[in-house]
């Protein structure tokens, strides 16, 4: 399964289809080293794991069904996210955005984060309303834009790798 691309929400344009998003600091790193980890769905969500390979790309893993369970054989080092199924919004691992699967660490355990009032408002309308409908709704022009800018993994990657490539300077 590959992740959202063009036309698809959650999508990115044809560039990243191509890869030439790899260039992300994020990637999974190639041991061996075992990491079984139970992936624990919380959420009354579906949600979609999503592995970081050794170029940086997304590969999406079958769908976790909602308060469900699964054990993966996966390896120290390797980066994992996870989304809504259906949306793509961002879901929280063990609290935050980002798994990195070590032998020390057996459980991830997937959670709704806390979203403002705006952005359950946008996911809301988005679930309720056609994207060809949007500019008939009577709201203001920024809230047009808002609902297109669909939830992104190509986005969330690049400002997760902003926000390493910041940490790693400080």
């Amino acid at each position: 399964m590959s992740p959202p691309g063009p036309g698809r929400p959650g999508g990115a344009g044809p560039e990243a289809e191509a890869g030439s998003e790899s260039g992300s600091l994020l990637r999974s790193v190639n041991t061996r080293e075992l990491s079984e980890v139970v992936f624990n769905n919380h959420s009354p969500r579906c949600v979609l794991p999503v592995w970081l390979d050794f170029e940086g790309r997304p590969r999406c893993y079958p769908v976790l069904q909602p308060r469900s369970g699964r054990v993966m054989r996966s390896y120290r080092g390797h980066l994992w996210l996870f989304r809504d199924a259906g949306t793509y919004d961002g879901l929280l691992v063990n609290q935050q955005e980002l798994f990195v699967a070590a032998p020390n660490v057996t459980k991830a355990d997937i959670t709704l984060p806390v979203f403002t009032l705006k952005e359950r408002c946008l996911q809301v309308v988005r679930s309720l309303v056609s994207p060809v409908d949007y500019r008939k709704l009577d709201i203001v022009q920024s809230l047009y834009e808002e609902l297109e800018d669909h939830p992104d993994i190509w986005k969330d990657l690049r400002r997760l790798s902003l926000e390493r490539s910041e940490a790693l300077r400080n």
